[in-house]
């Protein structure tokens, strides 16, 4: 049984910060139904690189395992669907911009009113409170915010972004958590609550090293260190000398250097005066950096890190987005998979991080825009179709998705995930006219 069983939850959300929070859980097993925007959906939908195109990339490497449904939430027969709905689900998340909910009036507020014990989740990027309250935020500004930049780059260079988006995915991941102990929570005591997340907030979890480590509890700025501290602590370059050739190193303890100085031939580097603590190996970093580059510059960088990790040295290759696909370890371990996508036909992704020994969920490709729609609206309202027919040709919801390939089970989706469902039986919506930013 999948461990988040008969959990249900209504995603309100868009982009990455939200989407990953709802996938999460979805990957975990709750049941969870995205409402999205008739026509357009999930701004997501359409972001690949630059380039525009129906169910990007983005979109569905965020949006695995969910249901969609495509409800008009700024008309007033809309959003009356969604409050019916609500009380059907455990759990409510969104991530629109400031003002957009009470703009909607489907605020914590409002949606307590008809369904007093929901546990509503909330990402904003400055919170609900504070002077930056009102300010607009994408994952780059909560980086900013949350102090990610300033120890990026190198000491002498600007603050860099960095690659990730911990502003987004991260929060997303650790509203996630909050999530759950709301819900165990709600097991002990019945009662639900607002759960809710600040994108800065979220950054400086993934700070606390950087921190610790230079800001002396907050009296100065932690510095920027390139991608090394030293000799022991740096990239070094492989063949074929491309722009991601390089393998990290990373050496600690004594034992560590003793097994560096074996995997690349110079034994008598462990005796050298120059090199027999860490601190002159800090300090005579320079000589000794020669010797390693001049090492891994004879192998490839998936190479120098076999030999390098058999031998007990904290060492990878620097793997970019195609080595990882290719990666023989993350093959082996399954989790590179291929999900068959109802246009794109089987497309591979990357799999969920998360390994329960007897609570896993099989992947599945993300939904087109409404593609559940009547299913839902007949499951958990009973509509008949005429009458959800009369609500699209009314504008209340989407036209159904276009026809393609249909996924393996997926006309059993509803009834197979429904026959879980113990506590309540829930969905939520996405607006109209709503703002984009978290």
């Amino acid at each position: 049984m999948p461990a988040l069983d008969g959990l249900r939850i209504l995603d309100l959300t868009q982009y990455e910060a939200g989407t990953s929070c709802t996938q999460a859980l979805a990957w975990l097993g709750a049941d969870v139904v995205k409402v999205e925007r008739p026509g357009a959906g999930d701004p997501g939908r359409g972001l690949a690189g630059g380039r525009t195109t129906d169910d990007s990339e983005y979109f569905i490497n965020w949006n695995s395992n969910k249901r969609s449904i495509a409800i008009n939430l700024a008309s007033g027969e809309g959003r009356d669907l969604l409050l019916k709905m609500a009380p059907r689900f455990d759990i409510l998340v969104e991530n629109f911009g400031p003002g957009v909910v009470e703009k909607l009036r489907l605020d914590y507020d409002s949606i307590r009113e008809i369904h007093p014990e929901v546990i509503y989740g909330r990402i904003k990027g400055f919170g609900n409170s504070g002077p930056y309250s009102n300010y607009k935020c994408f994952d780059p500004v909560a980086q900013a915010a949350g102090g990610a930049m300033s120890i990026t780059g190198d000491p002498d260079g600007p603050p860099l972004r960095p690659g990730t988006t911990i502003g987004d995915c991260g929060t997303g991941v650790l509203m996630a958590l909050a999530l759950c102990a709301a819900h165990a929570n709600k097991l002990r005591t019945g009662k639900g609550q607002l759960v809710e997340m600040s994108m800065q907030e979220g950054v400086t979890w993934f700070m606390r090293t950087a921190v610790a480590m230079g800001g002396e509890f907050g009296a100065r700025a932690a510095p920027r260190s390139g991608a090394g501290r030293g000799a022991m602590m740096n990239l070094y370059p492989c063949k074929p000398y491309g722009p991601n050739d390089y393998v990290y190193i990373l050496v600690v303890t004594n034992r560590m250097w003793e097994a560096l100085c074996g995997a690349i031939g110079r034994e008598d580097l462990a005796d050298d005066a120059r090199y027999d603590t860490p601190r002159k190996r800090f300090e005579n970093g320079d000589g000794l950096a020669e010797v390693i580059s001049e090492w891994t510059s004879g192998y490839t960088k998936q190479e120098a890190m076999a030999i390098l990790g058999d031998a007990g040295v904290p060492a990878s290759a620097v793997l970019d987005t195609l080595d990882l696909f290719a990666d023989p370890h993350l093959n082996e371990r399954g989790f590179i998979q291929t999900v068959d996508h109802e246009v794109k036909g089987p497309v591979r992704v990357l799999g969920s991080p998360m390994n329960l020994s007897d609570s896993q969920v099989e992947l599945e490709a993300a939904p087109l825009l409404g593609r559940h729609t009547d299913s839902v609206l007949a499951d958990e309202l009973d509509l008949t179709q005429t009458e959800i027919d009369r609500l699209r040709a009314d504008g209340v919801l989407g036209a159904p998705p276009t026809p393609g390939r249909t996924r393996p089970g997926e006309s059993d989706m509803t009834t197979r995930k429904h026959a879980g469902a113990g506590t309540s039986r829930r969905s939520t919506p996405a607006a109209d006219s709503q703002e984009t930013t978290t």
